[in-house]
Parts: structure tokens; C-alpha cells; sequence
């Protein structure tokens, strides 16, 4: 059993930026000396998510709005009274979703369907450069 590590880094907008992620994660893989594992990919932070999804435009508008619905802009956070901050949404959405996702790899590629795309998401109320950790788990293809 062997493990690879490399992190990931680009900037957001912000307020519901959705990133597809996955061929930024085969990327990684293919990096790897690894053939047959499992991927873990970690958001360090408290207002991004990890998950997956159909990166197509009308779930691009949908997941957003669904979110707003669950934790409103227009909305007091006591999050805000503690850090004169107006992120508390950000973090109640992120605590929904989650900070990390888990994915199987077989023969140096990613599973996923067809259909699935691994996304990040930023939900803080402004831009920021994000790091996503990569932690590869695995075995090298024996001959």
C-alpha cells in the first residue's frame, strides 16, 4: 500500500461558484505511480464543499437557488453577532454539504458515471483563492 499527496489551487467568486473538479482529480491520478485505490479530496476551510453532480447549466442554476432556499441571504446568522462577519449562510451550507468527497480508481482512471462530475463549491460571500488536498490511497499495478 502505497499514498500520493498534491494539492490543487485556483480563485472563486464566491456566493455559490461551482468548479468541476474531476478531470483536475484523473489529473492527479495519472501523476501518481498509483493504479488501484481510492481518492480522498478535502476542502480545508468552513464555508467550501466537495460533492458531485451533473455540471450541466440548468443544475448549475438549480443546485444554487436550492441552497439559498436552505440558508437565505436575507436572514440574520447569530455566526455574524460572534465575528462581525455576514458569512454565516456560507458556513450553515458548507456544514450541509460537507468538506470532502471518497472515489474509487481501477487501472489509473477515476470512477465516476457518466453523469457525475465531482464539484467544488464556494459559499463564502466573496472571492477567494481555494486549496484542495488530494490524498491518494493505493496499489501500483503489478506485472
Amino acid at each position: 500500500m502505497a499514498s500520493y499527496y498534491e494539492e490543487l489551487q485556483f480563485s472563486t467568486k464566491g456566493e455559490n461558484d461551482m468548479k468541476d473538479i474531476t478531470n483536475d482529480i484523473q489529473q492527479v491520478i495519472s501523476s501518481s505511480t498509483l493504479k488501484e485505490g481510492i481518492a480522498c479530496v478535502f476542502v480545508p476551510g468552513s464555508t467550501g464543499s466537495l460533492t458531485t453532480i451533473e455540471f450541466e447549466p440548468g443544475l448549475q442554476k438549480d443546485f444554487p437557488q436550492a441552497m439559498n432556499e436552505i440558508a437565505p441571504k436575507n436572514k440574520e446568522y447569530a455566526h455574524h453577532e460572534t465575528w462581525h462577519d455576514d458569512n454565516g449562510r456560507s458556513h450553515v451550507k458548507a456544514s450541509l454539504m460537507g468538506p470532502s468527497v471518497t472515489l474509487p480508481f481501477h487501472q489509473g482512471k477515476l470512477i465516476h458515471g457518466t453523469w457525475q462530475q465531482i464539484i467544488f463549491i464556494d459559499f463564502d460571500t466573496r472571492p477567494r483563492d481555494r486549496k484542495i488536498i488530494v490524498q491518494l490511497i493505493g496499489e501500483k499495478l503489478k506485472k
